[in-house]
């Protein structure tokens, strides 16, 4: 029996010296200290914890018979530490005021062991040596964590306007002289000459571009061989698209001008947006306002019909919070000049010349004809039976030398770049009838020989005819074309009893 309680005995003195062990990390007494990296402005997790493996009996006790306790060291040996967070028995928080709410450590963390101190965002002032003091029961345990800040700053602050000079410096805590620093760019190495200069830490970018965006990298490297390193996203206020766009449109046909920012203007924490596009020609310009929305980062001109007087430098103006930054936008206008204006007679010789403003000498043109009848084809196969017959498709001008019905409808010029198609204009072609003077030599004698056959003809016949009818006219007996009648009395006065008796039987 009393080997039995012996054993037990034994055994509930190991448990309850298992139970306050530390892992290698969270140290105990004099064990070695944790060194823990972190860049101002990101978080840092300083950690102490039980080891599970030795005190799994216990955990359901923790969050009744444990308390922790962290504590910061001051800056030199004779300041006394002071108190950052303590979770006591009871579940009770206390907070020190210069680090709340910075500073926390997680309920369900702690009934399993984990002790981990968590700090966000870190400041460059929080570098320095902490302390967790863990009391489980009567035992008291430590963890010792030296935190290092590393500092990336930006000159001027954020927003960083494209095109305009910045620095981006990098520090840290570290006592140690400084040796090298290498900056990255998107997992490149970044060359100090050109746009880019680097003196003690610092990266100086003179002329900034939207390309330079993204993440930047940096790695100090000390006399001790510490190699210290930190990230920072770069957010470059500028516009979306090409630095010098260009936009092609057809001349009756309505065009947009672009102007949109890189990022929505929230994302600086800036609610006021200006925007104003100005038409930049002979030495004036005209103006529009467009209506301020700072939850879209678009603000783009509509032009309802263009011309060619349209064509030229447009300027969008932005004016984002305190900063004014404008982008050029060329808009160039395609239009189709005719040889004839107007109708044009079959079988002229016409030329369609596709005219674009400001071209930048990249530009290559086609030409389609656009039929919609279901009997007739495209140009391209009416070119593949006939290469004779339009021996311009591409090109600025198409040739046809005799034109023809089927040549009537919609003609289109598209313009087209390195990039694709630019923009397209359509020409409307409507013919009139055939020439007279134009068919073959040949044809117009033999017409002109029927003619003169045909009215002979009909001359000889009309000759003919009043022949014949001068003839039928004309008496048998010429001498009675002489003869004179005289009036009988006696007939007269019979005509004249008769008369008489017609009145008195009507009466």
């Amino acid at each position: 029996m009393r080997l039995v309680s012996l054993v037990l005995f034994l055994t509930f003195a190991l448990l309850a010296f298992n139970a306050g062990h530390i892992l290698p990390g969270a140290a105990e007494g004099g064990s070695k200290v944790q060194k823990v990296w972190a860049r101002a402005g990101s978080s840092a997790v300083l950690p102490c914890y039980l080891s599970p493996r030795k005190t799994w009996s216990s955990w359901r006790q923790l969050p009744d018979k444990t308390s922790v306790l962290w504590k910061r060291h001051g800056g030199s040996a004779h300041q006394e530490p002071h108190m950052v967070l303590e979770v006591e028995y009871s579940g009770l928080r206390k907070t020190a005021l210069p680090m709340r709410p910075r500073v926390s450590v997680q309920d369900s963390a702690l009934r399993n062991g984990n002790f981990s101190l968590r700090i966000n965002p870190v400041r460059s002032e929080d570098a320095g040596m902490y302390e967790a003091q863990v009391t489980h029961n009567m035992d008291v345990q430590s963890c010792q964590v030296e935190l290092g800040v590393v500092t990336v700053t930006l000159s001027p602050p954020s927003p960083v306007v494209e095109n305009e000079p910045l620095l981006l410096s990098c520090n840290s805590s570290h006592h140690a002289s400084l040796v090298e620093t290498c900056w990255f760019h998107s997992g490149h190495l970044v060359p100090t000459s050109g746009t880019f200069c680097s003196s003690q830490g610092a990266l100086s970018i003179l002329r900034p571009a939207m390309s330079d965006a993204g993440a930047w990298h940096c790695q100090l490297r000390y006399s001790d061989n510490e190699v210290i390193s930190a990230t920072y996203n770069l957010q470059i206020l500028g516009f979306d698209g090409p630095s010098n766009p260009m936009v092609y449109a057809a001349a009756g046909s309505a065009a947009e001008l672009p102007c949109t920012l890189s990022y929505l203007p929230s994302a600086f924490e800036i609610n006021m947006v200006t925007a104003r596009w100005s038409h930049l020609t002979g030495g004036h310009s005209q103006d529009w306002g467009i209506p301020q929305n700072s939850s879209s980062r678009s603000f783009p001109l509509h032009l309802p019909v263009v011309g060619p007087g349209d064509a030229g430098q447009y300027r969008c103006t932005l004016s984002v919070g305190s900063k004014t930054i404008s982008r050029d936008v060329t808009l160039a206008v395609v239009t189709v000049i005719p040889s004839i204006q107007g109708p044009v007679s079959e079988g002229s010789r016409l030329l369609l010349i596709c005219s674009l403003t400001h071209p930048w000498g990249h530009e290559h043109f086609q030409w389609k004809h656009l039929d919609s009848g279901p009997t007739n084809s495209k140009l391209a196969a009416t070119t593949s039976r006939n290469p004779e017959r339009h021996r311009s498709q591409t090109g600025p001008t198409l040739e046809i030398p005799r034109v023809s019905q089927k040549d009537t409808g919609t003609w289109e010029c598209s313009v087209h770049g390195p990039e694709g198609r630019l923009g397209a204009v359509e020409y409307g072609l409507q013919i009139t009838g055939a020439q007279v003077s134009s068919p073959p030599t040949i044809f117009s004698g033999q017409v002109t020989f029927g003619l003169m056959l045909t009215l002979f003809f009909l001359l000889m016949v009309c000759v003919l005819a009043l022949a014949l009818q001068k003839r039928a006219r004309t008496p048998a007996f010429p001498a009675l074309e002489g003869m004179v009648a005289v009036p009988v009395p006696w007939k007269k006065k019979m005509v004249e009893n008769q008369n008489e008796k017609i009145q008195q039987t009507e009466c």
